[in-house]
């Protein structure tokens, strides 16, 4: 039997691999389509290794930058941590070295941190920088033995130190990823370092800029709140199991941390102030530094503090008292700000009755000199940097409100005004800024004495308190600069030097008033009258200058012969600040007690 014969069917069999490639006429793809899709998977593929090259570097510099930024804000906040407890020149005297050994100790012993420990090195950053604001409140209370010299150094040196050297040593692994193979080779291996050394160096300036700006205005922007941000930004930085050891100093910082600038803050910290009889009224944070307002309802007076130094101060049991009932002026209790008063008895050839007088102070304080000024008639303007010296001197302190306030930097001021031949001219200027143990160079320059100077009228007299060591030369180059642009001027101490104590300490601080006109003559003074003594037991004791500085007081002054301060050579009186500042530290802490400025 035959088989069934079965139709012959046409099969598609795949090309092998040496054969001619079988094309589909019904199909659209060609050979030139085919090399078309090659090229495009192969544009596509470097495409997409670019882009992921290019978002590894982003997050490197990202990253390093980030860091680098959170340093330098670690570097500005605890400067202003420490100003209160030290004041800003002390807190500073250290603070530059130490930087620079926490960044190379932190960027060559990167390898090291990152074997040494069980963890990446970054997860630290939050805990060290949590327990910042701790450390600083424990050892700010035993500053008095720390000193001002070493406390500083101390305080940053268990605190900024290691969050910069781990935050420094975690930029340098950051970095060893950066792709600089475009670069020479010497440059690619030093590009990283200096890279990062100038980039911290603008983030510290900015951050600087921004401090002053906005610092006080909420919470957020005070030392301690400015603390707790930096802590919580390094938390979200690197979070961890590790953030839990953060719990024990956050709940220091709210609980327990005096400094925190809230109501129940203020309430420990006056808990703890009243055995020592002192009450904090109120306190600020400003552009000037850390303002408070101190009471002793004890002794009966009352000061307004800057950081760690006084702007003044009166007697306030005396206000409504007795014979001081209805008086327009408090009791100074420094008689020096009586002194200044003296403008008024310096004999002219023209007496100008205060009604008809016009009057610039310079630098409010607690308003002493203005309060009197305004007493008299005279018609006053003050310029005062600080908008919180100004609102707690008008709201704790006897400053008047029939004054003409400028809140605005001096040195701008007086210079726009000298410029306008229009502008209001003055009987008397009376210079009386806050120093803290260090001039506020700009307002003692060449320049600025001489817009004063135009500001003048020509039988007007100008005062300006100076305080300041007669055993170091700035007092002399200060003098040698006032005397270049005013004729005539004699200089009157506080209180006559106490030889004992300088023999003892080799430190002669005081304050100082020198007195100055633009007549050749000799200033002389005339008797005061009742009605300028206003009433006040201070002034009878003090306004009238006693204690003229003599030539053997500047037991300092022989680098300062003939040295007359420009303001393009300010450095002729920075060099001393720091040991002027110490002296002036260790006087504070004999006006008010230590705890008083310890717990601030």
């Amino acid at each position: 039997m035959a088989p069934n014969k079965q139709s012959k069917k046409t099969t598609k069999q795949p090309p092998s691999s040496t054969a001619t490639p079988y094309i589909d006429p019904t199909s659209s793809f060609t050979p030139e389509s085919f090399e078309k899709e090659l090229q495009a998977l192969a544009a596509k593929a470097q495409t997409e290794t670019f882009s992921k090259r290019l978002l590894a570097q982003a997050l490197v510099y990202g990253k390093s930058a980030l860091l680098l930024t959170l340093i330098a804000a670690a570097s500005t906040v605890s400067q202003l941590a420490l100003s209160p407890v030290y004041g800003a020149i002390p807190a500073a005297q250290w603070h530059a070295r130490l930087l620079m050994a926490a960044c190379f100790a932190g960027w060559s012993g990167n390898l090291f941190l990152a074997r040494a420990l069980p963890f990446r090195a970054e997860l630290l950053l939050p805990v060290v920088a949590a327990w910042m604001p701790v450390v600083q409140f424990g050892l700010g209370m035993v500053s008095g033995t720390l000193t001002a010299k070493w406390g500083p150094l101390v305080t940053e040196a268990v605190t900024l130190f290691p969050l910069v050297a781990v935050s420094t040593a975690c930029v340098a692994t950051c970095l060893d990823e950066a792709d600089l193979s475009v670069l020479p080779g010497w440059i690619a291996d030093a590009a990283p370092g200096l890279g990062a050394y100038g980039f911290f160096v603008t983030a510290e300036k900015v951050c600087g800029v921004l401090v002053e700006a906005y610092v006080g205005r909420t919470v957020l922007n005070t030392r301690m709140g400015m603390e707790v941000v930096l802590a919580a930004s390094y938390a979200v930085f690197a979070p961890s199991k590790l953030l839990a050891w953060t719990v024990p100093a956050l709940l220091h910082t709210a609980l327990l941390n005096t400094h925190v600038p809230t109501s129940m803050a203020l309430a420990r910290l006056n808990t703890g102030l009243a055995p020592e009889g002192y009450v904090v009224l109120d306190r600020a944070e400003s552009i000037t530094g850390y303002i408070s307002v101190v009471d002793s309802p004890k002794e009966g007076y009352r000061v307004m503090r800057c950081d760690h130094s006084l702007l003044g101060g009166e007697w306030v049991k005396f206000l409504g008292q007795g014979r001081f009932k209805g008086n327009q002026v408090a009791e100074p209790i420094y008689g020096v700000f009586a002194m200044l008063e003296a403008v008024r008895l310096v004999e002219m050839p023209e007496l100008v009755p205060d009604n008809k007088a016009k009057a610039l102070v310079i630098g409010l304080g607690i308003g002493t000199t203005p309060a009197a000024l305004v007493a008299h008639g005279i018609d006053t303007t003050v310029v005062e940097l600080d908008p919180v010296v100004h609102r707690f001197a008008s709201k704790y302190f006897q400053l008047p409100s029939n004054h003409t306030a400028v809140i605005e930097d001096a040195v701008t001021y007086t210079a726009r005004l000298a410029a306008d031949d229009t502008a209001a001219r003055y009987d008397y200027i009376i210079h009386d800024v806050f120093t803290g143990g260090a001039e506020p160079i700009a307002l003692f320059t060449l320049e600025f004495l001489q817009n004063l100077d135009t500001l003048l009228k020509p039988n007007g007299v100008v005062a300006i308190n100076y305080a300041g060591d007669f055993a170091l030369p700035p007092p002399r180059i200060i003098l040698n600069t006032i005397t270049t642009v005013f004729p005539s001027c004699r200089m009157f101490r506080e209180h006559p030097r106490d030889d004992a104590d300088f023999a003892a300490s080799g430190r002669d601080f005081t304050n100082m008033v020198i007195f100055c006109t633009k007549r050749a003559e000799a200033i002389s003074f005339r008797t005061p009258t009742e009605r300028d003594m206003l009433n006040s037991p201070s002034r009878q004791a003090f306004l009238l200058p006693q204690h003229e500085v003599k030539e053997e007081d500047f037991v300092g002054g022989e680098e300062a012969e003939g040295v007359v301060l420009k303001k393009n050579e300010t450095e002729r009186l920075v060099k001393w600040h720091d040991m002027s500042a110490m002296g002036h530290w260790t006087i504070m802490r004999t006006v008010l007690p230590e705890v008083v400025w310890e717990a601030w």
